[in-house]
């Protein structure tokens, strides 16, 4: 039997063999990899430094004053240990403040998040002048806090203020007139109000960016299958919003846990603490009594305040939304 006639490889034919790229899977070898390390780590360097400065160090500086009773000069001497936070859990201030928070969270997400979204639906509309309706809309988020605090207390100055001039005659809301930041009672819902008409046009905004993804051929075909306006805002904008939903809550929640600015200028925490909040309540100890050390452990439970909600809302909300994300490594997380 004759063998088969087998032919010498061309010289072609050998460089593409040799070149055949990897099978999938493969990893590259170390002295690319190292490489590919190096030129990574050497761009993080400059926002390594600045988070490092500006936000390692400062929370080491406040865990560490935390546990002196120290007023801010000097080194602090007077050791404590844990009394400014056994102190903390039994302050009514603070305890306060916990529920406050707590409650301007829950007005966020029932109040002021829909109004952003139905603002969004509205203007996502195809009618004339909408450019013009979400500049109006999101304009009060440009404003400073100081410059609508101002604002607004001017517009709530008992007795001659805009709005005291506008409800003084009606019958049911007329009792306001006078109350408004001076009353226990009503300091709290004015200043949510005017929280409101500050933040609500940035979530709309943001809303506004996720109904653009948000394919115009599947409302077309919810549409031809019979669904009406609702059902299709229901069962095919929500669900496919719903990423942008997730972060929007996040950014309310984290920004009521640290609201300082808006309250400040506008009731700095009165009357009789009835607006008060962590970040005002730590201002007040360490720049008006201070009491650095106390507020130092003020801001210590703020920190793990945010950082617990961050690192749970991550794990079990924002988690569906990472999956099969690629990382730089060539792993899924």
């Amino acid at each position: 039997m004759t063998e088969p006639l087998t032919l010498p490889a061309a010289a072609g034919d050998r460089r593409r063999t040799a070149r055949a790229p990897r099978e999938r899977g493969s990893r590259a070898p170390l002295g690319r990899r190292l490489r590919g390390w190096a030129s990574a780590t050497w761009f993080l360097v400059p926002a390594l430094l600045l988070f490092f400065l500006f936000v390692l160090i400062p929370i080491a500086v406040a865990l560490y004053t935390s546990l002196f009773k120290w007023g801010g000069f000097g080194r602090p001497e007077d050791f404590v240990g844990l009394d400014n936070y056994r102190k903390l859990s039994g302050d009514p201030v603070f305890r306060g403040d916990l529920w406050r928070g707590l409650l301007i969270v829950v007005l966020s997400l029932v109040v002021q998040l829909p109004i952003a979204l139905g603002t969004a639906v509205l203007l996502n509309q195809r009618m004339r002048g909408r450019a013009v309706y979400r500049a109006v809309f999101f304009a009060p988020y440009i404003l400073s806090e100081v410059i609508a605090g101002v604002l607004f207390g001017i517009i709530f100055l008992p007795g001659s203020g805009l709005a005291d001039e506008l409800v003084g005659g009606l019958p049911l809301v007329g009792g306001l007139a006078g109350k408004w930041f001076s009353d226990p009672g009503t300091a709290l819902p004015t200043l949510f109000a005017v929280m409101t008409w500050k933040y609500f046009g940035f979530h709309m905004m943001i809303y506004l960016a996720g109904l653009q993804g948000v394919p115009a051929e599947v409302l077309e075909a919810a549409a031809i299958d019979g669904a009406g306006p609702w059902r299709r805002f229901r069962s095919v904008t929500l669900p496919l919003l719903a990423p942008t939903l997730r972060i929007s809550v996040f950014l309310s929640v984290i920004g009521s846990i640290q609201l300082f600015d808006l309250v400040w200028v506008t009731t700095t925490g009165g009357p009789t603490n009835s607006t008060e909040t962590m970040a005002v309540t730590m201002f007040q100890f360490g720049f008006k009594r201070y009491q650095m050390g106390y507020a130092s452990a003020i801001s210590v439970a703020m920190f793990l305040i945010s950082m617990v909600f961050s690192l749970l809302y991550q794990r079990y909300a924002l988690r569906r939304d990472l999956q099969g994300a690629v990382t730089s490594a060539g792993g899924r997380r």
